[in-house]
């Protein structure tokens, strides 16, 4: 997989000017004059089985045909490494960047430490936080319209690694050696304040630097009102794209904004979204909905329940098990009917004003496993569309006869994905792996939709569009693995399964340990994250990835023709159970 992971593998395929006769030895990775910030790199290569590869002189491990993935350590700066391989030598210049500010020669503040560090806007009367690295022992200011607010020398805090840190098991919170600064205040009234001026004083000397960012308080009378233009607008815990994700906002919502960072905005139920993703109203009120009754509308393999509001308001959706609960904000009840006859996923729907402005609905469900939704506005009418369990027809020759299974087969055209030892890609691995099971699935009475048929650029949104539109009963994206630049290339290995929504756990958790039991195949586990292919909300919808391209013994299995088929057999023997298995639960309630 691996461009989510923040590895982009490159292909360098060398030969030697004076053995061009002789096999070459191959570096695929890092690159040279590549750049990182983590503490040892990998190298990904092969060269013929006979004699030895030397890294800086000393002979590395390899494979039975002479595969290479060892890890070095990196000192910050530049690091300089020679391959060698009989006659034929690389250099490889890796140079480690520190993550740390670093503080100037001079009196200054370290660079880019001071905060806010973009224009913001707040309430009034709410906190306003400013922050900055400076030598010990300084005293620290901010100077800010007329009021001026000292900065105290924090104790120590610890920085957290990236997300992708769990997938190579160093993520442990990291000490900062550097001294933090920090002080917080609040502004009555609404104003714009311009931009903070951060004193620095020490052994006698001072230092004045403005903030970058502009600060304004806006009034609570004059809020400005949004309205989502993208489909599924993106909405945050937090003002960037590193926060989590929430509940995406159906396009027409509409709310307030409470707060600004940068290009990112804060709306009246506590979450942020990019501004390009909303249209101003101009002149128009905070939004605020009643809602009064509330009805259903049943389709063939779906229910739909129909909430009429005023005006479109913002929505978060949660799974539980025989739960689906969907909260309103903005919104007050004034329910007094609910029409939910007979139905063959829904066994009642209870409402409740959890708080001022916040109506929840749970929906008890007779079974537990959950089939995929959707969420829209017709104009100012939300609909939720609850999908119906497949049917289930009971053929022995062909038990997955009437299902229809989309398969996504990762990366594509100029997206290569991870690399193997040679320089094999892996978009090539995962179409051919993704047709066999096709294969299979089909042989076995399914209806399959694949994402591509062939090396073609084929969007992440694209991806996610094809599943809303084809509605399967499953979506699996098929990817072999990679890892970040301090991973372990040479040892990790494995099978692993990621999913997102609830709706999407047993179906990945049910394959992980299928093809780890049938394959007798390492574990590399089970993920929840929040992956572009796990995150369609139609259907089931899960990543797998299949073993690890960079992982010199097992990417000659990824190669290997009848590994390949008898992957094809066992996933589409786990498929098959899996349902076998949902749809017996289905009929006991489970």
């Amino acid at each position: 997989m691996k461009t989510f992971f923040g590895l982009i593998i490159f292909n360098c395929f060398f030969t030697s000017s004076v053995a061009l006769a002789q096999p070459a030895l191959v570096v695929v990775f890092p690159p040279n004059n590549y750049q990182t910030s983590t503490e040892k790199i990998f190298f990904i290569g092969t060269a013929p089985s006979a004699g030895q590869v030397l890294i800086n002189g000393k002979p590395v491990k390899r494979s039975k045909v002479g595969h290479f993935a060892p890890s070095l350590p990196l000192q910050l700066g530049e690091n300089l490494f020679k391959i060698r391989y009989q006659n034929q030598e690389r250099e490889i210049r890796v140079t480690r960047i520190s993550t740390q500010p670093t503080l100037p020669q001079g009196l200054g503040f370290a660079k880019d430490s001071l905060t806010p560090a973009r224009d913001i806007a707040r309430l009034p009367g709410e906190l306003i936080c400013f922050s900055a690295v400076a030598p010990p022992n300084a005293s620290v200011s901010v100077q800010l319209a007329n009021q001026t607010l000292t900065l105290a020398s924090q104790p120590q805090q610890a920085q957290l690694p990236a997300n992708s840190s769990i997938l190579t098991g160093r993520n442990q919170p990291i000490t900062s050696i550097l001294s933090n600064y920090q002080g917080c205040t609040t502004v009555a009234n609404a104003a714009d304040l311009g931009k903070p001026q951060f004193s620095l004083t020490l052994n006698g000397q001072t230092i004045t630097q403005p903030g970058p960012g502009n600060i304004e308080i806006i009034s609570p009378a004059q809020l400005s009102v949004i309205e989502v233009t993208a489909d599924a607008g993106v909405a945050r815990t937090g003002p960037s794209t590193d926060y989590s994700r929430l509940t995406p906002l159906p396009k027409g919502t509409r709310a307030a904004v409470t707060g600004r960072e940068g290009e990112w905005l804060r709306l009246d139920y506590d979450a942020w979204i990019n501004s390009k993703e909303t249209r101003i109203l101009t002149g128009a009120v905070p939004p605020q909905t009643m809602i009064r009754s509330v009805a259903y509308r049943p389709l063939s393999n779906a229910t739909e329940i129909l909430f009429p509001l005023q005006v479109p308001v913002p929505v978060s959706v949660e799974q539980k098990n025989h739960g689906f609960v969907l909260t309103l904000h903005n919104t007050t009840a004034q329910t007094d009917t609910i029409r939910l006859d007979d139905n063959p996923l829904i066994s009642r729907l209870d409402w409740q004003q959890i708080a001022p402005g916040k109506v929840q609905y749970t929906f008890n469900l007779k079974k537990g496993q959950q089939w995929g939704y959707k969420l829209r506005y017709d104009n100012s009418t939300l609909v939720l569309k609850l999908r119906h369990p497949p049917v289930w027809r009971n053929k022995k020759r062909q038990p997955l006869l009437g299902k229809k299974i989309l398969l996504d087969p990762g990366h594509g055209g100029k997206e290569s994905g991870a690399s193997g030892p040679t320089g094999y890609l892996e978009k090539d691995a995962n179409l051919v792996i993704s047709k066999l099971l096709r294969d299979e699935l089909v042989k076995r009475g399914a209806t399959v939709v694949m994402t591509r048929e062939d090396d073609r650029d084929v969007s992440l949104v694209e991806r996610q569009e094809i599943i809303s539109k084809e509605e399967p009963a499953i979506a699996i994206s098929v990817h072999y693995n990679a890892l970040p630049d301090d991973g372990d290339a040479e040892n990790t290995k494995g099978f692993g399964a990621f999913w997102y929504h609830p709706q999407s756990h047993s179906l990945a958790m049910f394959l992980h340990n299928y093809v780890v039991k049938k394959l007798n195949q390492p574990s590399y586990g089970v993920f929840w994250n929040n992956l572009a292919l796990t995150r369609p909300s139609a259907a089931p919808s899960v990543l797998l990835e299949l073993g690890f391209m960079i992982n010199p013994d097992e990417f000659e299995q990824i190669v290997n023709p009848k590994k390949q088929q008898q992957m094809a057999n066992v996933l589409a023997d786990g498929i098959t159970e899996w349902f076998k298995i949902s749809q017996s639960n289905q009929s006991r309630g489970f």
